[in-house]
């Protein structure tokens, strides 16, 4: 493979290992494999490969494959602009070689056919997967590419699946695993893409209808949507796939006849429609239940489907069923989890003079719920309670913690007049003995107007973050005071209060560890950088603050955020403290 060249000794130490599940699909290969990134070093190697080449696979890992491998017939160091994978590697396509050379450990050279074929990781790296077989055991020489009416090689059906392993199982979206199935199976077995799913409802939906147009994937939508419901009893092609019952070769004559059923309708409307003239149907069985069917077919492309088609393509079928079987189940508990997470977090009350906003963004890679809360709610003397914390975890039982936790401070809090210390303490005296929560950390606040009309801020910080005060000029204070352990360690403390008063036109803002801690970034780093775009945005109005924090502050996909944020009125009179408010972007 030829990439950019290493310096020094050709490893990476740094290079991230590929997910697991990308080391298992290439296990799955019954040839040699390896993995390289976009600049031809090497990512991962499966077995085969490491007994081919005689070398250990942690050893070939951070290499440039070119140079390591690629060798002429008398074992010479072969140039890059010789290497026949350089172009189609640069060029993102797939191509193969009958014809070359790898070096071997002791320096012998083994003679191998190859066949590489792009494909994108779970980011958006550029890896290129490379298979070869000693030439010896390698298949008859194939067709010329561009026949490609003739059936695919070993080596390319062993690409297909490898790449359909790793593309569909690497996302958790529907949709994304249904693009990535279709852009898998078109142009290289069909011209035509067609993808029944069975809803929740038993309803059938035409999801996807997908033609190959002069290189281009383009969606046929007059052809999506609605399908009749799916006949019990009904001996067409279709119609047994969505049962589950099996796989068919199809050609147009077979829905000519007199339709027994809406589907038939449908199904013979669509070949007319795309002149399909062969094609090939196959249920997507799920673990518990059939999830749809897959029809490709043949117009323009040459070449009819065989019955020698129907493994590979329900092989396709079965790899690609799984994982869009996981996708519905996370979706379905994503939409659960967000349905409760919406419950238990509360609406701000309305407090004459102070505005706020709240904004809570859960970890994506979490069940859309995790343990970081917010609340505010008016106390029996009048003043208003601020509250922010996080109980230790990123699943439903975080988030049902959560809301034993919430509950009680909000009990606590309301039943009696006592500074934000002693309800802390109190409930900390109650999480063991009464509620699942095993840590957590909080910041309580009350905020009160005085006799003079001004604001003032008492509170107390169990183990979190500490609040930070933006004056509506761009001053910024980190409230360092009022800290003390987190809840939940079974240390009996006196915990200490501080108060201060809130100025003019001033933001505070509560916020939960996600909005500061990085990989790669300290602490201190992060809290700067919450320092540093706080003042920027002091003029903004509220709301927007709040978005633009966010979305400039928060590192992408890491961590659930919970974000309060409370401003008090600017000073009247005098014409010199009115807020200054810049136009949104």
């Amino acid at each position: 493979m030829a990439g950019a060249k290493d310096t020094g000794t050709g490893h990476e130490q740094n290079r991230p290992a590929p997910g697991r599940q990308v080391a298992e699909a290439l296990e799955l290969i019954g040839a040699g494999a390896y993995l390289v990134d976009e600049q031809g070093h090497i990512l991962a190697v499966n077995s085969r490969a490491a007994e081919l080449l005689g070398r250990r696979a942690e050893d070939m890992a951070g290499q440039d494959a070119h140079e390591l491998l690629h060798r002429g017939p008398q074992g010479q160091q072969m140039p890059a602009t010789r290497c026949g994978m350089r172009q189609a590697f640069h060029a993102r396509h797939p191509a193969h070689a009958e014809e070359d050379y790898f070096a071997r450990a002791d320096g012998s050279v083994l003679p191998i056919s190859w066949f590489i074929t792009p494909y994108a990781g779970t980011g958006r790296e550029a890896h290129t997967l490379v298979i070869f077989h000693p030439r010896e055991q390698a298949p008859c020489a194939e067709p010329a590419p561009e026949r490609s009416a003739e059936p695919m090689s070993e080596l390319e059906r062993l690409a297909l699946l490898a790449e359909t392993t790793t593309q569909v199982t690497s996302t958790l979206n529907v949709d994304e695993t249904l693009r990535r199935l279709v852009a898998l199976v078109l142009p290289r077995l069909a011209d035509w893409a067609v993808i029944d799913l069975i809803t929740e409802h038993e309803e059938v939906w035409r999801t996807s209808v997908v033609h190959v147009d002069g290189g281009r994937l383009v969606h046929r939508e007059d052809l999506e949507g609605p399908m009749p419901p799916v006949p019990e009893e009904s001996p067409m092609p279709l119609s047994r796939a969505l049962r589950g019952v099996a796989s068919a070769l199809v050609a147009p004559d077979t829905y000519q006849r007199t339709p027994d059923s809406g589907i038939a309708v449908e199904q013979r409307h669509l070949f007319e429609v795309t002149g399909i003239r062969s094609a090939v149907i196959v249920p997507l069985r799920g673990t518990r239940e059939v999830l749809g069917a897959l029809t490709l077919g043949r117009a323009d492309k040459p070449g009819e489907f065989s019955a020698s088609d129907l493994p590979l393509i329900e092989d396709i079928a079965r790899r690609a069923s799984l994982a869009l079987d996981n996708a519905r189940l996370y979706q379905r508990q994503r939409a659960v989890a967000e349905t409760m997470q919406n419950h238990l977090l509360p609406q701000m009350p309305r407090v004459p003079g102070l505005q706020m906003a709240v904004r809570y963004l859960p970890a994506p890679d979490a069940s859309q719920v995790g343990g970081d809360w917010y609340d505010a709610f008016t106390l029996s003397d009048g003043a208003t309670a601020l509250a922010v914390g996080d109980v230790v975890g990123h699943d439903l039982e975080a988030a049902a913690g959560m809301a034993q936790l919430r509950n009680m401070l909000r009990a606590y809090a309301w039943s009696q007049q006592a500074p934000p210390s002693r309800i802390v303490e109190r409930l900390d005296e109650a999480i063991m003995p009464i509620t699942d929560v095993s840590m957590a950390t909080l910041v309580f606040a009350r905020v009160i107007k005085t006799d003079d009309g001004s604001w003032e801020l008492s509170w107390t910080n169990a183990g979190h973050p500490p609040p930070l005060l933006v004056t509506r000029d761009g001053l910024t204070d980190y409230l360092t005071d009022g800290h003390s352990l987190l809840l939940g360690t079974g240390l009996s403390t006196s915990r200490p209060d501080a108060t201060l008063p809130l100025p003019p036109g001033s933001t505070l803002l509560l916020y939960t560890d996600g909005l500061i801690e990085a990989p790669g970034r300290t602490l201190d780093e992060g809290m700067q950088r919450l320092r540093q775009h706080a003042a920027a945005l002091a003029h903004r109005p509220l709301p927007s603050l709040a978005d633009q924090l966010l979305r400039r502050v928060q590192p992408p996909g890491l961590d659930d955020v919970a974000l309060l944020a409370l401003r008090t009125p600017a000073r009247t009179g005098g014409g010199t403290d009115r807020a200054v408010t810049a136009p949104e972007t």
